[in-house]
């Protein structure tokens, strides 16, 4: 199971990435510009792509021997097996929670532009975030 879902969070992550990049352009441009168009089915794919990619992510802590099995106290004095273990699932469930919390309140918003200066925040942190903590050695095979 872990040889099929470690491949499969790995390529999900360049499509969430992707989703959660292009929502934060369109919700930024629309309030930079002061238009009045509403961004809500880039914001609902990112949603989406997140949610999916966060479901994976807990199977694959569960059964990868890098995640909850790799919880000692050598493993949080090595950066690498830290991020993997600790740093990483942590910093994108914060992450996906912004995004489904900007969502939500961006939909009951009345007005398009607070709705896109919603997503545009918070989209746009989460985004700082998801970055922040991909292990790029790993990933990039560097």
């Amino acid at each position: 199971m872990y040889e099929a879902i470690k491949p499969l969070h790995s390529y999900f992550a360049w499509a969430v990435l992707f989703v959660v990049a292009v929502a934060v352009v369109l919700a930024g441009a629309a309030f930079i510009s002061g238009q009045n168009r509403s961004n809500q089915k880039a914001a609902l794919f990112a949603v989406i792509a997140a949610h999916i990619q966060l479901l994976l992510g807990l199977i694959l802590y569960f059964v990868s021997p890098q995640g909850m099995d790799n919880l000692s106290s050598a493993a949080m004095k090595d950066p690498f097996a830290r991020l993997l273990a600790v740093e990483h699932p942590l910093t994108n469930i914060i992450a996906i929670v912004l995004i489904t919390l900007g969502y939500s309140r961006a939909k009951k918003m009345a007005s398009n532009a607070a709705a896109n200066k919603t997503l545009f925040i918070f989209y746009g942190i989460a985004l700082l975030l998801l970055l922040s903590r991909i292990p790029w050695a790993a990933w990039l095979g560097l």
